[in-house]
């Protein structure tokens, strides 16, 4: 089985071209080929397919083989991969996701595609709540992007033990499909910086789909303006939510990392 590794912001996935042939077991090669000993080492997999609605299709597993509705980060990486392996010229992309169809535009500069901007939809902001976290309370602001994110604003992020308070959000009463987390701490109006604990991966260096929910949230709690610059660990991500139409628009990186072939029963 051919695969191809690819990361937006270190945000990394194996990606596969399932347009002609899908493997059995997808939930189980995910948790596979994301072992950073035994596999490829990813935050999970992505499967590149045809679709009767869009361009593509994407469907994307997390590292322990939950499937996820989008990705942000990921959803960039398609764009790159279906452009230069020639499955499309289009530099226009459709592409359908559990949360809805997509729409990409390419930055290509001498046949590479280097920048992806991503229309990511409308943004459902939901009631800010409080969770009782470890004894601490949490004022979280619950905003759906086709999957779901708490975001809340800290101090010092940095210095967070994410191993023990991430699990804690994800798994919450409150939440009971599990949600993603993304820990903010603003610098000003249009810069903050983001920790993201991903459901069903942990901790990763960036979340594109999480940047988005922060960026809403920051509007709404009368933190941030409407066009942003979130600095991740893995980089920096551009947000833009439109006043006009209420969509939300994410431009950033994609890289392909690596080729390989993955032998099964390796």
């Amino acid at each position: 089985m051919h695969f191809t590794k690819m990361q937006g912001l270190g945000n990394d996935y194996v990606y596969l071209d399932c347009t002609r042939y899908v493997p059995e077991d997808l939930p189980g090669l995910a948790r596979e080929v994301s072992d950073r000993h035994f596999g490829v080492g990813s935050d999970g997999l992505i499967c590149i397919c045809s679709s009767e609605r869009a361009d593509f299709r994407m469907r994307m597993f997390n590292a322990d083989g939950s499937e996820g509705e989008m990705c942000g980060n990921g959803i960039r990486c398609v764009g790159k991969f279906v452009y230069e392996k020639h499955l499309t010229q289009k530099t226009d992309l459709s592409i359908e996701t559990l949360a809805g169809i997509k729409n990409l535009k390419l930055s290509v500069r001498n046949g590479v595609v280097d920048l992806v901007t991503v229309d990511m939809g409308i943004p459902v902001p939901e009631k800010p709540r409080t969770l009782d976290i470890l004894g601490g309370e949490y004022l979280v602001y619950p905003v759906s992007m086709g999957n779901p994110h708490a975001v809340t604003f800290l101090e010092n992020i940095k210095e967070l033990d994410l191993s023990s308070i991430g699990p804690r959000f994800e798994h919450h009463p409150a939440f009971p499909n599990r949600t993603n987390t993304e820990f903010i701490e603003m610098i000003d109006r249009t810069h903050f910086n983001m920790r993201v604990w991903e459901r069903g991966s942990g901790e990763t260096l960036a979340c594109g789909t999480g940047a988005c929910a922060a960026a809403v949230a920051a509007v709404i709690a009368g933190k941030g303006d409407r066009e942003v610059t979130v600095h991740l660990l893995g980089g920096d991500l551009h947000i833009r939510w439109n006043e006009t139409d209420s969509h939300i628009y994410m431009t950033g990186p994609a890289v392909t990392v690596f080729e390989g072939e993955w032998q099964e029963g390796h």
